[in-house]
């Protein structure tokens, strides 16, 4: 029997959908194969990774106007990142 301790604590939680979402997660996972708490924790996971700009225009925090710039922002941050 493998030491418990060695096993990552999982943490279960709740999401809310609406419907629309609910189905399109589905039809994605039935064409990966995935199950749906795989494709949702991996989601989670990479958001979670992502830097404070990424975040927030994932969530959509920046007005619809200025998306466009934004996006602009955080590619010339990226490369200017890499150059370090």
């Amino acid at each position: 029997m493998a030491n418990s301790s060695l096993v990552p604590r999982r943490v279960i939680m709740r999401i809310e959908l609406l419907p629309n979402a609910k189905s399109k997660l589905e039809s994605s996972c039935d064409q990966r194969g995935m199950t749906q708490v795989a494709t949702t924790s991996r989601i989670l996971e990479w958001f979670c990774a992502q830097n404070d700009l990424i975040q927030a225009v994932v969530l959509g925090l920046y007005p619809e106007d200025l998306r466009g710039q934004v996006g602009e922002m955080i590619l010339k941050q990226m490369a200017a990142e890499k150059k370090k």
